[in-house]
Order: structure tokens, then sequence, then C-alpha cells
């Protein structure tokens, strides 16, 4: 990004751009200032109700930060969406520019995700994670019995393309909801994901099936109507005998399923 003019002019000349981009591809641009601007291509929008309530940027490798407050209102940032959580974890870049246009350039003032959304009243408070954060995550994993593997990522390479299936909602009471056709118990710990209705782009893990009923971790924070699509993905406890047996993926078992735990020498009297 560029620096030079921005920072040299006036305060009054400034105002705050924010790109995102949520997980589920839908996107908005808006800007704290009272009228549109347009920058290398993309149009923001007006939104003066957002700014942020602290930024702090951090030299090295240690992560930056921020927090943004809102005014809900705006047709791009809903109640609905942000109580429904489909702008957690969307893509953030924060930029300052002239909207005078006496300094052609941008400052990059933070880029990275948006973390948890609070909503309260007729306002919302985000917190700000920039990509630094991941640096904080541990360089070696630790020895595990199970599988530190995600069911059909790169380390563990099961073809997921035969292991999904589309359904349809029948019914939801608190967090059990049942299907058409039902889902197997191949589908614990897997995901769900609704792909259409009013709670389109809703997500959660699925914690078990039982008798054909979907039990999920999250419950929905709206209703799911009969009828909607769901897009149904299998689990995997990451059992070294379910990696072998279910997938026969032994080779790519990212655990240590034989190797002798903590409690080694209180499992035998006297030693």
């Amino acid at each position: 990004m560029e620096r030079s003019g921005i920072t040299s002019g006036p305060l009054t000349s400034m105002a705050f751009c924010w790109r995102l981009e949520r997980r589920d591809g839908a996107g908005v641009a808006l800007t704290s200032h009272d009228r549109a601007l347009v920058r290398d291509g993309i149009s923001y929008l007006p939104a003066p109700g957002i700014m942020p309530a602290a930024i702090v940027r951090r030299r090295g490798l240690e992560a930056s930060s921020g927090e943004i407050d809102g005014a809900i209102g705006d047709d791009a940032l809903t109640e609905e969406d942000l109580e429904l959580g489909r702008w957690d974890g969307a893509k953030l870049a924060l930029i300052a520019v002239d909207w005078s246009g006496a300094a052609p350039g941008e400052l990059l003032l933070l880029g990275g995700e948006i973390g948890p959304v609070a909503v309260a009243d007729d306002g919302f408070t985000a917190e700000l994670v920039g990509p630094n954060a991941g640096l904080d995550e541990a360089a070696c994993p630790d020895t595990s019995p199970e599988c530190r593997a995600r069911l059909g990522d790169r380390q563990c390479r099961v073809d997921l393309s035969a292991r999904r299936m589309i359904a349809e909602a029948t019914g939801i009471e608190g967090n059990r909801l049942s299907s058409q056709p039902p889902a197997t118990g191949d589908y614990a710990a897997g995901e769900l994901k609704v792909v259409s209705g009013p709670m389109t782009g809703f997500r959660s893990r699925i914690l078990a099936v039982e008798e054909g009923e979907i039990v999920l971790r999250d419950p929905p924070r709206g209703d799911i109507p009969s009828g909607s699509r769901l897009w149904l993905s299998q689990g995997c406890d990451k059992r070294f005998t379910t990696c072998v047996e279910r997938f026969a993926n032994a080779v790519n078992f990212r655990g240590e399923p034989h190797l002798p735990g903590n409690d080694l020498l209180t499992r035998y009297p006297g030693a």
C-alpha cells in the first residue's frame, strides 16, 4: 500500500474504508465518509456509523489487533446476519484514504479477519484479528493418540467427494434436526451447512446421529423451515481403528496411537 501523502495531509480529509469478505463469498465495502468513495475500482458505500474503537499496530511479529463499533441499519450489515454469525471470520482490510483526492495513496491500518461479534440494542461490536495471530499457535504439534488432521485436508488426503450429501430439513427441535433422506452414523463428527432458506450460511458441527436425527453442536439462532436444503459432510472420530477400518488410510494417520502415555507406570501393580 502507498503511504506518501496520507499521514502528512490534514486530518479532516481522512476517511476509513473497510473491505469485508464472508466465508460464503459475499462481501461489502464501506467508508466512514458521508459519500461513496472509489478506490482501485472498488466503490465504498457510506456507513458513517461504523468506526474503529481501537487499533493496535505493532512492529515485528507480535499480532496486531483492533475493535470496531457500529450502528445496525445498513442493508449490508443487518442485525440478522450479525446474530447468525454470518460475518464471523470474514476477511478484513481496513485502510485510511484522503477523500479530497489531494493524496491519492492509501494506508493499510489492519488486515486479517473479524473475530467474535457482539450485538446489543441497535449496535454491534466486533473484534479485529491481524494475520500474525496465527503465529501464537504451536510450531510443533503435541503427541496424541488421536489424529490431528481434519478429514479430507492435505494431511488426511481422504477424498470427500463421495462422502457428502444434499438433504432437506423436515423438522427441528432445539439442537436436534431431522432430514430427508435421513443422515447415517457416518455423518457424526461431520459438518452441516444450510444452503437455502432464511438460515442460509448457518453451519455447525454434528455431534451425533441418533435414530436418523442430527444432533448439532451449535443450536441455530433462528428457525430452519422444512424444505430448507442442507449440505452434509461426513466426519471422523479421529481414532486409529476408524482410520484403518472405515477409510483404509492408516498411512496418513497423523497421531501416535501406539505411543505409551503418561500413565504407563501406574498401569501395573508395584510399578
